[in-house]
């Protein structure tokens, strides 16, 4: 193998992907990874509820899942109980696929915390801003462009540096539901394209 042929040849993370609700971003990078498109392997599922979809889509990959609700812990205790279970998997990286809560990231994972968020970050972010309230307030505003931004995760709501967006028209006929689907769609390809660069400048 050359140099250059070696170069090109991205090295595959060790994924652990956090979620509370349908999994649906999940399936996304499963079939990724199944049809050989993305440098990645999801090693373990994060949920924060018992009764979501994703922990049903997590176990029939064969994947480990820890149901972890925070219940009367605080943020502090249960962040360090959550990145304890990402770091005994080995990940590299640390997607949050549909997690609705705020968290704080370790020291040893500054970094290699990343979030996809349905609207063009800074605008439409912030507590409260997820799932349908986005896209509603997308069309309240009347703009007519929205997207989805995959960033880094910090220790404020929708706040670290911008990795990667991609834009979708909003149209003078859509509803909350067609817009949400045209984002999501946008997404199914942004996130995975996001990993893939952070899995091409990794080390070997």
């Amino acid at each position: 193998m050359t140099a250059a042929s070696s170069s090109a040849v991205p090295r595959s993370l060790r994924l652990a992907v956090l979620l509370s609700g349908s999994g649906r971003t999940l399936d996304n990078l499963l079939d990724w990874i199944a049809a050989g498109r993305l440098a990645g392997r999801v090693e373990t599922v994060v949920s924060s509820r018992s009764d979501v979809r994703g922990i049903l889509i997590a176990e029939r990959a064969g994947i480990t899942v820890h149901v972890l609700p925070r219940a009367d812990a605080t943020v502090a205790a249960w962040s360090a109980t959550i990145f304890d279970r990402c770091r005994a998997a080995g990940a590299d990286l640390v997607v949050m696929a549909g997690f609705l809560h705020l968290v704080e990231i370790p020291a040893d994972f500054t970094g290699r915390v990343i979030n996809i968020h349905p609207a063009l970050l800074p605008a439409f972010g912030g507590r409260g801003f997820h799932g349908m309230h986005v896209h509603r307030a997308v069309l309240a505003r009347g703009c007519t462009v929205s997207g989805c931004t995959v960033h880094l995760v910090d220790n404020e709501y929708d706040h670290g540096r911008v990795l990667l967006q991609r834009t979708v028209p909003v149209l003078a006929d859509d509803t909350a539901d067609s817009l949400a689907a045209r984002v999501f769609a946008a997404e199914c390809v942004a996130l995975p394209e996001a990993i893939n660069r952070i899995a091409s400048a990794a080390p070997a």
